[in-house]
């Protein structure tokens, strides 16, 4: 079935999560019903929301988190999404197979089909983001959805820093790229870095959103998690952009959010027109984008 055309209401999900994943479903499914009342039509979760994130340390035992798509979870989401009449995104720890592991984002329509899955391209292997040890690169590429309302593009977390990975989406057709995230402090960073560090995460999406003229919606998580003299803390600001990188919605750094926002055709289409990057890039001299260094 082709996308449409017109213009549809997008949501993102802002979530403390607790150490009860069924809990965290059931949050989940509260605030995807909102904001359908709301008016969303397009409701994306944030990176991982049936659990804390696990990644701060490497143990086996944590794989057990991780389930089969089709699986319990897109079970549950499908019937919610085929009931509001909504399309949902929704962030998961994959299992495909013994010993092989994704961070996937799942495509549910508002029929509550399964539209597709994305596989997370970009792992990243840092203090307490140990995500390596976890997940397996993703090998679908980079790929947009039609659901019934408009076309949509998914990436994951890391991937929110490679304009690569934001303009292949965006050329697949995508006229909004969500971003399910999982991104905070290490607290004894946060009185230096922290304001910094939040400024450049909102800032290189809000700069693909211009660069593609695309609407970017980046849901995070909030709250501390982990051992209380160090772990990680959430930060927040979950935000949602349009093409000319106006932030129309954000959340602050603590406390749940629903953020709701209209995407409109014709505001990308007028500032495509205004901005014509894709019209203008070189793509006869691009080649050396696909080696790791020019020299």
């Amino acid at each position: 079935m082709a996308a449409a055309t017109g213009k549809f209401s997008i949501a993102i999900l802002q979530n403390a999560c607790g150490l009860d994943v069924a809990q965290n479903l059931e949050k989940a499914v509260a605030a995807i019903r909102e904001a359908a009342k709301r008016g969303a039509q397009v409701i994306c979760t944030q990176e991982l929301f049936r659990s804390q994130y696990f990644c701060q340390r490497e143990d086996q035992s944590l794989f057990d988190l991780a389930e089969p798509i089709p699986g319990p979870t897109t079970e549950r989401l499908s019937k919610l999404a085929k009931e509001l009449g909504v399309a949902i995104v929704a962030s998961l720890f994959e299992r495909r197979a013994a010993g092989l592991y994704h961070n996937t984002a799942a495509v549910l329509d508002a029929d509550g089909s399964l539209l597709g899955i994305y596989r997370k391209m970009h792992i990243p292997d840092d203090p307490l983001y140990y995500e390596k040890y976890y997940f397996t690169p993703g090998d679908l590429g980079f790929r947009a959805f039609d659901t019934r309302f408009g076309r949509i593009g998914v990436l994951v977390c890391w991937d929110q820093w490679y304009p690569e990975a934001a303009r292949l989406t965006a050329l697949e057709g995508a006229s909004v790229l969500f971003y399910p995230t999982a991104i905070g402090w290490h607290p004894a960073e946060k009185a230096e870095f922290g304001e910094a560090q939040v400024a450049a995460w909102e800032t290189i999406q809000r700069s693909h959103a211009i660069a593609n003229g695309v609407y970017v919606a980046a849901p995070n998580r909030v709250g501390h998690e982990g051992p209380s003299d160090g772990g990680l803390e959430f930060f927040g600001s979950s935000f949602i952009a349009d093409p000319f990188g106006r932030v129309l919605q954000k959340a602050g750094g603590s406390g749940d959010a629903i953020l709701v926002a209209e995407v409109d055709p014709a505001v990308q289409e007028a500032t495509r027109r205004n901005w014509p990057f894709l019209r203008d890039r070189r793509i006869d001299a691009y080649q050396g984008l696909t080696q790791r260094f020019a020299r």
